[in-house]
This record gives structure tokens, C-alpha cells and sequence, in this order.
């Protein structure tokens, strides 16, 4: 079963859209866990797995083999997608772009505003800077617009300058303090907000540390080559900069024809779903189909 610490978004939905079934290979460029894999398993369909996070891998691959059926799993971006299917086709794409519940539970991954850890928040550990390393030699303008763009957060001006002030900065909760204060909340106000001051903050610093924007746009550029005719790429997006990249490719590919199909307005989630899962309430799904 996958893992209860970390539920998948619009299954029925994104099964619907796919349509996996025997004799069918799926890329899902987002393993996780394996919630959205073992569903697509369960279908017969053969799964090509690749995940950032060499730890969700290991703990996918547990729940995979007791599902059984044929896998293959790749330490890998989804910007890398040709190169792990090494000239391969396949007849559908998915990619759940949103954080998983592990890292954000994992105090010593630096990515949770509740908890106090290491200001990281790089879903692959082994490579690149973290977040306190990035935030020491950004300029204030640069963090600012990037809080602004990627976190659609108002105070970033504000933000930014009191991180300048303040670096270096090491702990998620000297920075979750710092975004408080500029926005004139206490912590302990903050933890009980709808929405914690310092979300959007946290969402628009990940984004950046992991080059969020820039693999999303690659991926979005190499769909039609590693799909095969009539196969269906499926995005679930949690931000307004994702699900705008992903309409104005997939409407492009109709116009110029390397799409026959697309969704006209993204799937969101149920109520019920919403109810049970309030992590789906910002899942946007958008799919497209190769010309055949």
C-alpha cells in the first residue's frame, strides 16, 4: 500500500487521463513514495520511475516489489527524462509536482516552517547548494523578486531585506522568525494562521534552491520526443508559475500541432477529496495528447 504519511493527488483523474493498462509503459517522472506508481501497476501498465530523492526511491521500491508487475526505478531529474529512456518511447507521462510529506516531516531536510532544522531544502541531499548557502550570496533584490515570483508573497521587499540584515542564516526557524516579523506576526499567531505567514516564503525559497521553474520548462520542452503517437503527458501543478508554463505549452503544442488533444481547463480535486486530503486543494492536473 503507499505510504499513509504521504497521500497522492487525483488518482481516479490522472488514471482516467492515462489510461494505463497491460502493454502500456508510463514514465512517472515524480516517484515519491510510489502512491501514483503502485495504481499505475495496479493497472498492469509498465512503470519507468525517476525521482530526485534517492531516499523516496528505496522506500518506493519496498512497496513496489509487494505490489509486484514491471518496474524500473532512476535517480534522476525529469529535465534528464531523454536520456533515461535512452531513445525509448513511452505511452504516458506523469509528473506530480508538489513536495512530499517526508520531506517535509524530515526536520533534517530544512523544509518545514513548524519545525526547527538545518535551512537545506534540497529534495536531492547529494547535490547542489542549500538554502542557507544560496540565501548568503543572493543580493536583496534577487531574493525579493524571487519571493515575490515564485511565493506570489506581497511583503517580499520586506522579506528580503530583513534576511539581508540578518544573514547568515542556518536554521528554518531563524528564517521562519525573520518572515514572521516582517509581516508583523508572532510565532505563536503564526501557528495557529489558516496559512502560515512564512508558507509562501518557504514555497518560493524551495522552488529556487531545486531549480524548480527551469526542469519544469526542459520537461515541458521534451514531452513530444519521448512520447509515442497518441500517448498523454499529464502535469499536476501546486503553483500559478507551473500550471501557467504547463496551459501555454501544451495550447503551443495544439497550435503547431505536436498535440491533437488537451484539456481545456485544469482537474482539480473533489470536495471529498479536498475534505480528506487538504493537501489536493491546490492540485491543478492538465493533460495532452501526441498527435498520432
Amino acid at each position: 500500500m503507499p505510504d499513509r504519511g504521504h497521500v497522492p493527488v487525483l488518482i481516479e483523474e490522472i488514471l482516467a487521463a492515462l489510461k494505463p493498462r497491460k502493454g502500456k509503459v508510463i514514465a512517472d517522472c515524480t516517484v515519491g513514495l510510489g502512491g501514483h506508481t503502485v495504481e499505475l501497476l495496479r493497472k498492469k501498465a509498465e512503470v519507468i520511475g525517476l525521482d530526485l530523492d534517492p531516499a523516496n526511491l528505496a522506500r518506493a521500491e519496498e512497496q513496489l516489489k509487494e505490489i509486484g508487475g514491471m518496474f524500473e526505478l532512476h535517480h534522476s531529474n525529469f529535465a534528464a527524462l531523454p536520456t533515461v529512456l535512452a531513445g525509448r518511447t513511452v505511452d504516458g507521462i506523469l509528473a506530480d509536482l508538489g513536495v512530499s510529506s517526508p520531506h517535509i516531516d524530515d526536520v533534517r531536510r530544512g523544509f518545514s516552517y513548524r519545525k526547527s532544522g538545518p535551512l537545506d531544502m534540497r529534495m536531492d541531499p547529494s547535490r547542489g547548494q542549500p538554502a542557507s548557502a544560496l540565501l548568503d550570496r543572493m543580493s536583496e533584490e534577487e531574493i525579493a523578486r524571487a519571493i515575490l515570483e515564485l511565493g506570489d508573497e506581497e511583503a517580499a521587499p520586506e522579506i528580503a531585506r530583513r534576511i539581508v540584515e540578518r544573514r547568515p542564516i542556518r536554521t528554518t526557524q531563524e528564517l521562519a522568525a525573520i518572515v514572521c516579523e516582517a509581516r508583523d506576526f508572532t510565532l505563536q499567531r503564526a501557528a495557529g494562521a489558516k496559512l502560515h505567514p512564512a508558507a509562501r516564503t518557504f514555497q518560493a525559497i524551495r522552488m529556487l534552491v531545486n531549480r524548480e521553474l527551469p526542469n519544469l520548462e526542459r520537461l515541458l520542452a521534451v514531452l513530444p520526443e519521448c512520447l509515442r503517437p497518441g500517448g498523454v503527458a499529464a502535469i499536476v501543478s501546486f503553483h500559478s508559475g507551473e500550471d501557467r508554463r504547463v496551459k501555454q505549452a501544451f495550447r503551443e503544442g495544439l497550435r503547431t500541432g505536436t498535440y491533437d488533444r488537451a484539456s481545456d481547463d485544469p482537474t482539480i480535486a473533489s470536495a471529498e477529496e479536498r475534505r480528506v486530503n487538504p493537501r489536493s486543494a491546490a492540485a491543478k492536473l492538465r493533460w495532452a495528447r501526441r498527435s498520432k
